[in-house]
């Protein structure tokens, strides 16, 4: 029954690090999410995940100025070549080292990229087909330390690259007679970014520690002369052509440019000169400036600092026009759209995300995900919410048609262990080490109950029942599960017995059995309408981790310490069947491991489980990257999901690299990248900046919990990653009919001669011409109707429903549309109720059709009911003897075809 759901969504995370791009029509964002990049349309309000990953996570994002095309690349240097418009990957290509920034020309014929102390120039894929995407065309070498920022002036001449050593370089994209590569000085600290004015080689530096240098030139981009063809560059000799023909790939052209050019070189060249310089923190309250971005057509700067606050000035003159604190964490990048009204910023310390409208002062979008580890999550009953618990105290809920959070719960003091809705839908619940246990109300978005135990107690598992009146709470101190009344928010009994943590809680979704499961090794079953007395204490091997229920509430699922998941008939207390799990598990090996991933394997079990909404399968995952699903009744595994290829993440990678371990130990063990961003880059005595106590960590891979959405068609892990959503409802439907046959009125009509009705409506909606599709429906006998809506695509569905809203107006064969109409809605309502936001329009368009034929209709009915009633009494009257019983039989038949009609 399961087909194998493919991947659809990240939810829970918007931002992580790398720089945010806005698209060409300044409508949509693009963020870099770990190893992902999530696209956030800020004009219809959705989001969408793209379905390609790269290796380690995204530092830098380059998009093309036609937007057709972006380069990602990784901390690592390997960069993917991804079509947006595909959302594949096209090509793959290796840097060699960590990577700063990439930009691609104004003109998309050329895009550079700063690594090391140099900056390359690539011509740019996708003008000519080509079996090499990335052909290197210069290497600009004048820089001493690394280099930062790339921007290019407007006519793709030249281009401006920033350093580590405070130098700024302009290059020249070609070589120019009047233009020799010199550095720009003046600065005090690593230059954070550099920008050109419009259409023009003036140029603005900023620097870290928030001074700002404006440089004029005295050459228009028009003045630049280009290089005679004879003296373009010295010949390069013999042995210099042997060595190229050995290399890889072509170095291509090597320019170096001078810091200290004398005066002979410098004669009638272009020359800059430094006609201001201006700084931030005059009031001394920021500290490093982090990012700034510049819109040419308003002079727009706005520029981040380390401490959450962002300046917005206009250029040349340095006029402030706002400053706002909108975290209290570094902002790490910064972009502002092409008209120049929004601005997006991003933190990655907490993972904020935030476009703000500078003019109107508002936000556009705020987001932000669970700052540490999500560990909980929780589907709505009709599948259109996800709620998350985080260790960071949080509840989130998450709409999953848009992606978008749209409400947080802050009450906690302490991490969230558990989350759940009530049978409505309108409830959460949520359960937490704060000893609370909270109801949130989705109408009015507030806490409106809060229960506590007597004594205070951490609660590690939440469950409610069917009726959504009887919550219940297991504590990890006490032993003892607690349970409260929803309307009263009293404390009604507290159940003991276990002499362990409870672990697990589960109420039976038809009966009121509640099951909970605890370290001690066993599961025990109250029943709430015998007074919480223990029905049956089922007894296992290992200490018991998760339970659950299969959705009929007949069979209960339980995972324990040892591995293994068992299968129990709890109302006979019999084992029905088991699976050993733990080597489908497959353990990584983290970094710092005294053991292999084999050993350490023998200790590890699923710790959380969840059956499919038809109860023949169940999901199953633990502390490592893969989810399993296993059917149930032949207890064996029919998929393996790999949730990340993110190598970023500890505990991805089986076997350890033996060049990562010395004699004195791992790799792993020194903090290399401790100097990056808040670090101190060396730690010597006297050192001040930086904060000594940054530490360089890679989070572990692990499940923390699986959920199978009501509907079926999806299910939802919450990871180290993020929410990670599977769904069978992908966009792209393969469609091989259309391979097999000419799609063309006469065959139509060879299918329909032939009675494959179903195959004759697909070809006529593939044609799309609406008169041929009415005579396609209009053919089909209406005792066929039944099979054929049974057999239709999903996809063709919502076409079918889209035609007949339109034929009702029009058509006179109301009864046989109604037919169509009744079958589809039934035989595939609970697929539509899925997509019920997108099919709203085209449903309330067939309920206005039907609405107004019953209206005309019903009129024209009782119109017609009076008249016969009144010609019958008529006749009485004068006289014409007819039966009594036959007159009161014509009135029942009269007043029974109203009644179908209503």
């Amino acid at each position: 029954s399961l087909l194998p759901p493919q991947f659809s969504g990240l939810l829970g995370t918007v931002y992580r690090r790398g720089n945010l791009s806005f698209t060409r029509d300044g409508g949509a964002l693009i963020s870099p999410v770990g190893n992902r990049i999530s696209l956030f349309d800020l004009k219809n309000n959705k989001c969408e995940t793209f379905p390609l990953a790269t290796r380690l996570n995204i530092v830098c994002v380059g998009l093309s100025p036609d937007g057709s095309l972006a380069i990602l690349i990784d901390e690592e240097g390997a960069a993917l070549l991804v079509s947006l418009i595909g959302k594949c990957v096209i090509h793959q290509f290796y840097f060699h080292k960590p990577v700063h920034s990439v930009s691609f020309s104004p003109d998309g014929k050329k895009f550079v990229i700063t690594k090391d102390n140099v900056a390359l120039m690539y011509h740019a894929p996708g003008r000519k087909r080509e079996f090499n995407a990335f052909v290197l065309d210069k290497t600009y070498y004048g820089p001493y330390d690394e280099t930062t920022c790339i921007d290019w002036t407007d006519d793709s001449k030249c281009f401006a690259v920033g350093s580590k050593d405070m130098s700024t370089w302009v290059f020249g994209a070609e070589r120019w007679a009047n233009l020799i590569y010199y550095s720009l000085g003046g600065h005090k600290d690593i230059i954070v970014a550099c920008f050109f004015e419009e259409n023009s080689l003036d140029l603005y530096t900023i620097s870290q520690d928030a001074a700002l240098c404006v440089w004029q030139c005295d050459t228009e981009l028009d003045g630049l002369k280009p290089r005679a063809p004879q003296d373009a560059g010295r010949e390069k000799n013999d042995e210099e052509k042997n060595d190229e023909e050995f290399l890889e790939e072509s170095k291509g052209e090597e320019i170096h440019g001078k810091a200290n050019p004398n005066e002979q070189e410098t004669r009638d060249k272009v020359k800059y000169s430094r006609v201001a310089k201006y700084f931030f923190n005059k009031e001394g309250d920021f500290n490093n400036l982090t990012s700034a971005a510049y819109h040419k057509k308003t002079h727009l700067l706005v520029t981040g600092f380390a401490s959450g606050i962002f300046h917005l000035h206009e250029l040349p003159d340095f006029n402030l026009i706002h400053s706002l604190s909108i975290s209290d964490q570094r902002i790490a990048s910064i972009s502002i759209n092409c008209t120049g009204d929004w601005i997006a910023f991003g933190c990655s310390g907490l993972g904020q995300l935030l476009v703000w409208e500078w003019q109107s002062e508002s936000y556009v979008l705020k987001q932000q995900g669970h700052f540490n580890s999500m560990v909980s999550l929780a589907y709505s009953p009709d599948g259109q919410y996800i709620v998350t618990g985080g260790e960071d105290g949080k509840v989130k809920v998450w709409n999953t048609s848009s992606s978008f959070c749209f409400v947080t719960f802050t009450e906690h003091t302490s991490g969230v262990t558990a989350v759940t809705f009530t049978s409505n839908g309108y409830v959460i619940l949520s359960a937490s080490l704060d000893g609370t246990v909270r109801a949130f109300d989705l109408h009015r978005y507030r806490n409106f109950r809060t229960f506590t135990s007597p004594r205070p107690s951490q609660f590690s598992c939440l469950a409610v029942d069917s009726s959504g009146e009887i919550v219940s709470a297991g504590s990890q101190d006490s032993f003892e599960i607690f349970i409260w009344s929803m309307q009263s928010g009293r404390l009604l009994d507290v159940l003991s017995g276990h002499e362990g943590p409870i672990s697990s809680l589960s109420f039976n979704p038809m009966k009121s059995v509640l099951a909970s499961a605890s370290w001690d090794k066993t599961v025990k079953l109250w029943d709430m309408l015998d007074s919480w007395r223990t029905k049956e204490t089922l007894i296992l091997n290992s200490d018991v981790l998760v339970v659950a229920f299969r959705p009929d509430g007949k069979e209960l699922a339980v995972a324990a310490l040892n591995g293994q998941i068992t299968f129990w008939d709890h109302e006979n207390a019999v084992q029905v069947g088991s699976i050993e799990g733990r080597h489908d598990l497959q353990m990584g090996r983290k970094e710092l491991d005294k053991i292999t991933a084999k050993q350490a394997a023998k200790g590890k079990s699923f710790t959380t489980l969840c059956y499919s909404a038809d109860g023949q399968s169940i999901l199953a995952g633990g502390l490592s990257k893969f989810v399993c699903i296993y059917n149930v009744k032949e207890q064996i595994l029919m998929k393996k999901f790999e949730i990340s290829c993110n190598f970023s993440l500890d505990a991805m990678e089986e076997y350890l690299d033996r060049r990562k371990m010395t004699e004195f130990g791992s790799m792993a063990l020194i903090d290399e990248g401790a100097g990056g961003e808040d670090g101190v880059a060396i730690p010597l005595p006297g050192v001040k900046r930086g904060d000594m106590s940054y530490r360089h960590f890679k989070p572990e891979i692990r499940v923390t919990c699986l959920r199978f959405s009501p509907t079926g068609r999806s299910w939802a892990a919450t990871t180290t990653e993020g929410l990670l959503i599977y769904s069978l409802d992908s966009g792209l439907l393969f469609d091989p009919f259309e391979l097999d046959i000419d799609i063309t009125p006469s065959n139509i009509h060879k299918t329909l001669l032939q009675k494959e009705y179903t195959m004759a409506i697909i070809m006529a909606f593939k044609l799309n011409e609406k008169k041929l599709i009415q005579e396609v429906i209009e053919a089909v006998p209406s005792e066929e109707v039944d099979v054929v809506c049974s057999s239709l695509p999903d996809l063709y569905v919502e076409k079918v429903l889209e035609f007949l809203a339109s034929a009702f107006e029009t058509s006179c064969h109301l009864e046989f549309y109604l037919i169509w109409a009744h079958k589809l809605l039934m035989l595939h309502g609970q697929k539509l109720k899925t997509r019920s936001v997108k099919l709203l329009p085209v449903i309330q368009f067939l309920q206005k059709s039907i609405q107004r034929h019953f209206e005309d209709v019903s009129k024209l009915c009782e119109w017609n009911i009076y008249n016969i009633k009144y010609a019958l009494a008529i006749s009485q009257q004068r006289g014409m003897k007819r039966p009594a019983a036959e007159a009161s039989v014509d009135e029942d038949d009269l007043n029974s075809d109203s009644d179908y009609l209503m």
